[in-house]
């Protein structure tokens, strides 16, 4: 552990902390009335199923570009073409 990291166990799994991190999760769960190992858990729930769907999507997307169902386009072109089309 770093210095100014706090330690905290959640079902048998340690998590790092910053002080500051540790500190606005005790406020949210004095303030919510909600425990904190609850509250890491929804959140972290929450965080990977959003990076599943990202990940989904990408690979969703990158298949559709190597099978040349789509075609890329330069982002500097398409900026500088929506540039001159708003002038």
């Amino acid at each position: 552990m770093t210095e100014g990291e706090c330690l905290s166990r959640l079902s048998g799994l340690e998590v790092h902390f910053k002080p500051e991190t540790e500190s606005r999760l005790n406020e949210l769960a004095s303030r919510s009335g909600r425990a904190t190992d609850e509250l890491v858990e929804d959140a972290l729930a929450g965080y990977l199923e959003e990076v599943a769907e990202v990940r989904e999507m990408l690979d969703s997307r990158y298949d559709d570009v190597k099978s040349g169902s789509v075609k890329p386009i330069d982002g500097e072109a398409f900026f500088e073409d929506l540039r001159h089309a708003n002038n």
